[in-house]
């Protein structure tokens, strides 16, 4: 058999495993044997166990679970929501008023949790039963929570982003800086379509609340300080270069937990399930990786990744093309498998076939993130179309139509950022300088 076809029946195991219902870390390893154990002449027991400790035994990899729990402390104390009061004084007068809540409140939260879901159904917790009180439209309250709770893993410091770097062996902390300039440009095309529908529709928009003072917003806003100077105090210790990304996730652990207690929210019941929390979902994603990086360590042998960036540069396809691709073939993993799966997944092959195509690692590492966030509300397996169904008791097929909107601006900024790549390498180029 020759080595694309070696790929091509690997493959074919992979979707028979998947569609069966096997976990997807068990998936990965099987293949990874089977391949091994077949198709080359190494020692497929002595290549997993070696593939499962390099994989965890990661010093980058350890920034993972110190996010999850930062993001876990935050959910389950008052932190949350007193970020949100803090921003409901300042959008009484833009068009959308409240609505627009969901959007900065997901970017905020977003920036200190690193998980979409955790920021979706922390901010649909505390947002969706203030927006219906006041009688804001249902419909958009959902699209709008479903999409901008996918900021969680856009605005550094992110679990995906982390879970990328390691796969593409990429710098961490390039790829953060990466990060802020796409998730302004979605912010404003969120909060923009917001506007622009609450101008079209003026009688589903309720009225506008009495005026306040200047000093009554900077009061309620005083909610904002803690959560504000955790996320400056990180990102400013990680582009200044006094603490890496595992130490500055530390930090953020210390920092959460220190404004827990300071704001007499943080027991030892919501710790305990925090930390069981951060457990669960550390293992679950260290698992998978684990698994794709013995299925890596398989295609290297077999030599298909090689092959098929030989082909695809013997095709001599444009970068516009090229990118057209892997688009579409993300979306259609995005409706089957979670953004993570996708990555470890496609690793081992979509990573040569970019170099190879002469693409920066850091942009694509961006680029990929966003169609992770497509993924994220596309059915049936959009996380956070799980998330709001099990808040909202509505189907997920509602929730993903009333995303719709949204969903096209998270694939208006794809086409920004891959027209003009420069607003995702500038602000890594400029502050840590390009990279030789």
């Amino acid at each position: 058999m020759d080595t694309l076809g070696i790929g091509l029946f690997l493959l074919i195991i992979m979707l028979m495993l998947l569609s069966g219902g096997i976990w997807i870390a068990m998936t990965l390893a099987i293949c990874g044997w089977v391949g091994q154990a077949f198709f080359v002449t190494t020692q497929p027991g002595k290549n997993l166990f070696s593939s499962f400790w390099e994989t965890n035994a990661s010093w980058e990899l350890a920034a993972l679970p110190l996010f999850i729990w930062m993001g876990e402390i935050l959910f389950r104390t008052k932190l949350s929501e007193e970020m949100f009061e803090g921003l409901r004084p300042w959008l009484n007068r833009v068009p959308g008023r409240l609505m627009h809540t969901t959007v900065l409140g997901c970017g905020i939260f977003g920036s200190v949790s690193g998980s979409s879901a955790a920021t979706c159904a922390t901010i649909s917790k505390v947002a969706l039963p203030e927006l219906r009180k006041r009688g804001y439209d249902e419909s958009l309250a959902l699209g709008s929570l479903a999409t901008a709770g996918t900021l969680g893993i856009l605005i550094p410091p992110s679990i995906t982003m982390v879970v990328y770097a390691v796969a593409a062996d990429a710098s961490i902390i390039r790829i953060f800086l990466a990060g802020f300039v796409p998730s302004a440009i979605l912010m404003a095309l969120f909060m923009g379509y917001i506007a622009w529908w609450s101008i079209r529709h003026p009688d589903r928009v309720p009225a506008a609340d009495p005026p306040s003072t200047f000093l009554e917003k900077v009061r309620k806003s005083g909610n904002l300080i803690p959560c504000s100077l955790l996320i400056i105090f990180i990102v400013w210790v990680l582009v200044a270069g006094y603490a890496t990304a595992t130490e500055c996730a530390a930090y953020g652990v210390v920092g959460s937990l220190a404004i827990a207690a300071w704001s007499r929210s943080l027991t030892w019941s919501n710790f305990w399930e925090g930390l069981m929390g951060t457990t669960r979902t550390s293992c679950m994603i260290m698992i998978i990786l684990a698994g794709a990086a013995f299925l890596t360590k398989t295609m290297a042998f077999t030599g298909v990744p090689r092959q098929l960036a030989e082909w695809v540069d013997a095709m001599h396809l444009s970068p516009y093309t090229l990118i057209g691709c892997l688009v579409v073939v993300y979306l259609v993993l995005g409706t089957a498998l979670d953004g993570i799966s996708m990555i470890v997944l496609t690793a081992a092959v979509v990573l040569p076939m970019i170099h190879k195509a002469g693409f920066d690692l850091v942009w694509f590492g961006i680029f990929i993130v966003l169609l992770v966030e497509i993924a994220e509300v596309t059915p049936p397996v959009g996380f956070n179309l799980f998330v709001l169904q099990n808040m909202t008791g509505k189907d997920s097929n509602t929730i993903a139509r009333a995303a719709l909107p949204f969903f096209g601006c998270l694939v208006l900024c794809i086409v920004v950022i891959t027209v003009f790549p420069d607003t995702v390498t500038w602000l890594p180029d400029l502050v840590m300088g390009r990279e030789k």
